[in-house]
């Protein structure tokens, strides 16, 4: 028989509130995962944009851009929650994370609530041209991740308030912070793509 070789891992802690966590990685190659998609998505934006005479198309409104500028604003804003959170996962401080994590949901929940305006206002369809199409596919894809990571963010809240604040919910809370800056920093392209593209490559 061949010997065995094993390696002695029990120095390591079960839970790594760092870098060095394997879920911590995990979320970092998902972002990447994520970010590929959206660069695809705007790489299509333009290409759809050079089959076109007009864009956005006959009967289209541009974009308005005051309420996906303060949108924006809101979003960069949360970050600072996000940061306060993460930061008191790794000293273990509950009322730090639960803090951090309330004004993330505050003001992400206000940036979305600017953004649903401002799409209601829109005055066509994703059905209505390929514009359409590539314009709402872009906005509804970025609402989707970020409404699924606000929900998680929540549940976090309810634990922490209810007391659950061990390792896991820890971690919970410091990795969640990486897929909240990558759907921030995703959005600013995002965000010049659809409300300042037509601006800069539309008919003159």
């Amino acid at each position: 028989m061949m010997p065995q070789h094993t390696i002695d891992v029990s120095h390591l802690r079960d839970y790594e509130i760092s870098s060095e966590a394997p879920l911590w990685w995990g979320q970092v190659l998902l972002a990447a995962i994520e970010g590929t998609m959206f660069c695809i998505m705007i790489a299509m934006y333009f290409y759809i944009r050079l089959s076109m005479d007009m864009w956005p198309p006959p009967g289209i409104q541009l974009p308005r851009e005051v309420l996906p500028a303060i949108c924006t604003l809101l979003l960069i804003a949360s970050c600072a929650g996000t940061y306060i959170a993460s930061e008191a996962s790794k000293k273990d401080d509950r009322a730090g994370m639960i803090r951090g994590l309330v004004i993330n949901l505050v003001l992400a929940i206000g940036s979305m609530a600017c953004r649903g305006i401002a799409w209601y206002q829109w005055n066509f369809k994703w059905t209505s041209t390929a514009y359409g199409s590539i314009t709402w596919g872009v906005l509804f894809l970025h609402t989707l991740d970020v409404a699924a990571d606000l929900i998680f963010t929540l549940v976090l809240v309810i634990l922490l308030v209810i007391g659950h604040h061990s390792p896991r919910q820890r971690l919970g809370v410091h990795v969640d912070s990486i897929i909240w800056y990558f759907l921030v920093a995703i959005w600013i392209p995002l965000y010049v793509t659809v409300f300042w593209g037509p601006h800069i490559v539309g008919a003159p």
